[in-house]
């Protein structure tokens, strides 16, 4: 199952913050340097989803805001359910 979102670096805080078009947005902690939001993008949303982080990848946006992540493990109705907890 793909994801679409929105990603806002150097946030205060990890949080998703609602859609943004098409999108989910989320702020993350971690700067956008080496890597090291997407990595963070990936381990937020494996915590948040009860996967572990191999089930969770990034196929596209490596240097963009607008990213894309794959997860595996959890159906549609799950992904809608945990999300719509985490709001």
């Amino acid at each position: 199952m793909a994801i679409a979102l929105f990603v806002q670096p150097r946030a205060s805080k990890n949080s998703l913050c609602g859609l943004q078009g098409d999108e989910l947005k989320v702020r993350l902690t971690s700067p956008p340097v080496e890597g090291a939001a997407n990595k963070l993008c990936c381990t937020f949303f494996a915590k948040l989803l009860g996967v572990s982080k191999s089930s969770v990848t990034l196929i596209r946006g490596d240097k963009s805001r607008h990213k894309q992540i794959v997860v595996e493990g959890v159906s549609l109705d799950e992904v809608k359910q945990r999300l719509a907890k985490a709001f």
